[in-house]
């Protein structure tokens, strides 16, 4: 296996001192974070992330996305895109983008539960998938859908059923560890073997579940947060066992956005115990 950040969750770091510190401490790869984002008073996750590329502009900046990444030794792990599966030009953008880069894979996100009704978000889906796959084998790069909570696809049976008969040269699936405590758990052994050719990446952080509210008939609700990798719900050691022995071999690319450790720390520390499980 080989291990890479999404930079998503380096927010304090520009791109010259993202892949500073990564080479520095040990990682084979990068991942990108690319999207117009907000801004904020301070660096965040989502807003104001000083690791993210914008996508306005993108093109004219892959130069220097390049150079920064080769300079420091780094491979791409991918492209953490976040154009929609609807929007076709920003899908095409970042196609054509990934293949410039040779970054080789490229996410396009899920829609949200909450937009329409599941059948219909299903069917569309599928028929920008068919047109985006297809678009994805003339630049000879790969779709990456993601299991992620919220969306249509918060499991590894919902993704089977949205890419099954794609190619899959052209398109996998990320499976999470993280979004898959919060949606859409199942056994891992059995999601990977689903899955089969689709299980083309994997992403790696932690969530805690926390008791919240206690109404007064002791009914308590739950709510998740981000958490250490050691120290969420999901064994961390134990999935990456089932992935060894599934024969999976490529990339796992963490995204931790917990803050317990400084940034610096938390990406050396996350590196050293993720080898010590191997």
């Amino acid at each position: 296996m080989r291990f890479s950040v999404f930079t998503a969750s380096t927010p304090d770091w520009t791109p010259e001192e993202a892949v500073r510190h990564l080479a520095g401490q040990g990682w084979d790869g990068i991942e990108w974070r690319v999207v117009d984002q907000d801004d904020a008073p301070e660096p965040g996750f989502w807003k104001g992330n000083r690791a993210t590329w914008a996508l306005t502009g993108l093109e004219a900046a892959l130069p220097e996305l390049a150079a920064l990444t080769r300079g420091a030794g780094l491979e791409y792990s991918g492209i953490g895109g976040y154009a929609r599966s609807f929007e076709h030009d920003d899908v095409a953008r970042l196609l054509a983008a990934t293949a410039t880069l040779g970054a080789g894979r490229v996410r396009v996100t899920m829609p949200m539960l909450s937009t329409g009704r599941y059948p219909d978000l299903f069917d569309a889906t599928r028929k920008d998938l068919e047109w985006a796959t297809g678009l994805a084998a003339r630049h000879g790069v790969t779709i990456l859908v993601e299991l992620h909570h919220e969306t249509i696809v918060s499991s590894a049976s919902a993704a089977m059923r949205l890419v099954d008969g794609l190619d899959p040269r052209h398109i996998g699936v990320i499976h999470d560890l993280g979004n898959l405590v919060i949606e859409g758990h199942e056994d891992h052994r059995a999601a990977f073997e689903l899955l089969g050719p689709y299980l083309q990446h994997v992403h790696v952080k932690n969530v805690a579940w926390l008791p919240a509210d206690t109404a007064p008939d002791g009914t308590v609700t739950w709510v998740h947060d981000w958490a250490p990798l050691r120290t969420g719900q999901a064994h961390v050691g134990r999935y990456l066992a089932a992935l060894v022995a599934h024969g999976y071999d490529g990339w796992v690319t963490v995204e931790d956005f917990s803050t317990a450790l400084p940034l610096e720390q938390r990406t050396a520390d996350n590196l050293e115990y993720l080898r010590s499980l191997l």
